[in-house]
């Protein structure tokens, strides 16, 4: 094996000392903010309260703060409050500046690193603040402490003058206030919704501490209050509200292990078919597991068969209920607390402390065991639950194998109706799922043919969520979409079979697009998340409307969007027509309008009720242009949500879905019958 000699084609001295670029302090965050809160887009926008929340967290878990209060202010400002002990603000001794100031402006400076300040702790890395700090047009910090009140503010991450005292108070805590630099961020308006989900899940988290969202943007808005008691075992009466419940007493066990490790597990089964286990270390989500949720699914299998066996629910031939069975409609949620997480990726999404698993297997092992052992009608209801999974299982196992194992998947030539990219570079090709034949024909035509390929869908697909694996491999859309992914399915799923490091959700922006939308998002979660969890899905966001004036054309997104389209119209309208009289009057020469009226711009406005309706130029420009178009990339978090909502709306049980649309039907302002 030979290498290859590269000759230099510069002079040797054109890469030295000099093209090497030092970042002093908060200078990297603003060069590369990406690498420290995802994007500049709304994922990174809302991190930046996340990171001050998380500091309000923190205090609470060291047992220092029950009140947190978000409030979002006029003009994009948002002010987070908490009643903790306060950022000390004596003069730090290594920086020479106030405690406070060294943590706003020093990256990895925090109390989060020695000993004795938090014994556990969300942001380990001490860049949180720091960061927000430097993302922000204006920041300002307010700390009570000892009967005084101190005050600090930033620009752009640099103070604008040393702490100062400003006052007596009374209490304790901090409150930051800032704005995000609109210079950084292409997006700067906050989604309530968004802010709503994370911050009942952190009061589910850690119970008995009161968060408080305000939205003061129109003058002093009504709280919105959380605060549980139950803690975890409400979370999990809430993520099950759409089901129905196979017991109502909800498992729940907090127990601290060798004192080191906070064990925190709640559970219950329902009539699902999947299980839903959500993991959190720290109050930090972990999407993909780790060993904590090793321990767990270890202890639960191993309880539940010795019970069954010792209860005599599994005779001596019967089989052991393997980890499958007994995760069959299983909803839990397990959190731990420890005082040196080890994650293994940068946004933490998987743990790898062993002693984690230890800690929970030991926990939640023996108090399961006395749970069922208590509580017999319990231990009933989920022991038939699991031995009918079983029983399917094994039924289903020469079906399964049949499709699986057999070729069912393997082998098949591309469906027909696929119109295959020529590409076979899997990094650059892009799968669009589109609804009908009439949005596949647009769609064909439209595309980049060397790295786009259609699979037009034709009627709903399968409800996955109410369906076993065998019964969903015989939906022939399903089928279709697999072979053309290339990753088969289940037990045979392999992520590096891929064919498309792109799959585009692409379908019409109406009620049936979006449930349709809704099927593939649940399929995906529950069959295909790794490819979520890699970032391969995306849903395409074609324009709702196109706005035409003489020969200028623009489209609009929403119906915002559009009304802000008509409005720089009227007055890029009003602005020529004063110019024109300005030129008659020096010249007295007839100046006419052409299209435009003498009242405003001749607007001709086309709404586009599905993608057939788009020509196929239209449909590339807004729609599959990579230059110009606009996609959403789906998180775990958006799959979970769309996977919840789909539970209210189509699941079995009636009083949620009566109870969304009491709640949301004066929304409807407009319905297509």
């Amino acid at each position: 094996m030979s290498a290859k000699v590269l000759k230099n084609k510069g002079k040797s001295d054109d890469y030295g000392q000099s093209k090497i670029t030092v970042l002093e302090g908060l200078e990297a965050v603003r060069k590369r903010p990406g690498m420290y809160i995802g994007n500049t887009a709304e994922l990174g926008l809302h991190h930046l309260i996340w990171e001050v929340v998380d500091n309000s967290i923190d205090e609470a878990m060291a047992g220092f703060c029950n009140d947190v209060t978000v409030t979002l202010l006029p003009d994009g400002m948002v002010r987070v409050s908490d009643n903790g002990r306060g950022i000390p603000v004596e003069i730090h001794k290594q920086t020479g500046v106030s405690a406070v100031e060294t943590v706003l402006t020093k990256l990895h400076a925090g109390g989060k690193f020695g000993q004795g300040a938090y014994k556990v702790s969300g942001g380990l890395h001490g860049v949180g603040i720091s960061v927000v700090n430097a993302l922000s047009g204006y920041l300002k910090i307010e700390v009570h402490q000892n009967g005084k009140a101190y005050q600090q503010e930033y620009k752009i991450g640099k103070p604008l003058y040393k702490l100062k005292g400003v006052g007596k108070a009374s209490g304790s805590g901090t409150t930051v206030t800032f704005k995000a630099d609109p210079t950084i961020f292409s997006v700067t308006e906050y989604s309530w919704d968004t802010i709503i989900d994370r911050l009942r899940q952190h009061a589910y988290l850690t119970k008995a501490v009161k968060i408080t969202l305000r939205d003061d943007q129109q003058g002093d808005g009504v709280p919105y209050v959380f605060y549980f008691e139950g803690g975890i075992g409400s979370y999990v009466r809430h993520l099950n509200r759409a089901k129905e419940a196979k017991h109502d007493m909800v498992f729940h066990v907090d127990k601290t292990f060798d004192d080191t490790i906070m064990v925190e597990v709640a559970l219950q089964y329902t009539d699902d078919f999947k299980e839903s286990v959500y993991a959190f270390t720290n109050n930090i989500l972990n999407p993909e597991g780790g060993m904590h949720v090793v321990g767990f699914r270890t202890a639960l299998t191993r309880t539940l068969n010795t019970f069954a066996r010792t209860k005599n629910y599994l005779r001596e031939k019967d089989e052991n209920l393997t980890g499958e069975d007994v995760r069959e409609g299983l909803t839990a949620v397990l959190s731990i607390k420890l005082p040196e997480p080890q994650f293994e990726g940068q946004t933490k999404s998987k743990l790898g402390n062993v002693e984690a698993r230890t800690a929970v297997d030991a926990i939640f092992g023996e108090s399961f065991n006395i749970f069922l052992e208590e509580n017999p009608k319990v231990a009933d209801a989920i022991l038939s639950k699991c031995i009918l999974a079983s029983r399917a299982r094994i039924a289903a196992r020469t079906a399964r194998d049949s499709v699986l194992r057999k070729g069912a998947l393997e082998g098949l030539t591309l469906p027909g109706k696929l119109a295959d990219c020529t590409s076979r570079n899997a990094s650059e090709s892009e799968l669009f799922l589109v609804e009908g034949d009439s949005a596949g024909g647009s769609s064909k035509m439209a595309r980049d043919r060397r790295t786009q390929a259609i699979l037009p869908l034709r009627g709903k697909i399968l409800n996955v969520e109410r369906s076993r694996l065998d019964k969903i491999l015989s939906f022939t859309e399903i089928k279709s979409l697999i072979i053309a992914l290339g990753t088969n399915i289940g037990d045979q799923f392999d992520v590096n079979n891929l064919r498309y490091h792109r799959v585009v959700i692409m379908t019409d922006a109406d009620v049936d697009g979006s449930h349709i939308r809704t099927l593939l998002l649940t399929l995906f979660y529950r069959y295909f998340s790794e490819l979520i969890l890699r970032g391969h899905i995306y849903i395409a966001q074609p324009p709702l409307y196109r706005v035409q004036v003489g020969k200028a054309v623009h489209y609009a997104f929403s119906d915002t969007e559009l009304e802000n389209v008509k409005k720089k119209l009227a007055h890029d309208f009003d602005a020529r027509k004063k110019e024109k009289k300005g030129i008659k009057s020096q010249t007295d020469d007839q100046i006419t309008d052409g299209d435009e009226s003498t009242d405003g711009p001749k607007l001709s406005i086309q709404r586009f009720k599905g993608l057939g309706e788009m020509n196929p130029d239209q449909l590339w420009e807004t729609t599959m242009n990579p230059q110009t178009r606009i996609m959403k990339q789906i998180t775990v978090e958006d799959a979970q949500k769309a996977d919840e909502m789909f539970d209210i709306l189509m699941g079995a049980t009636v009083e949620p879905r009566r109870h969304f649309i009491q709640v949301h039907a004066k929304s409807a302002k407009n319905i297509d019958i």
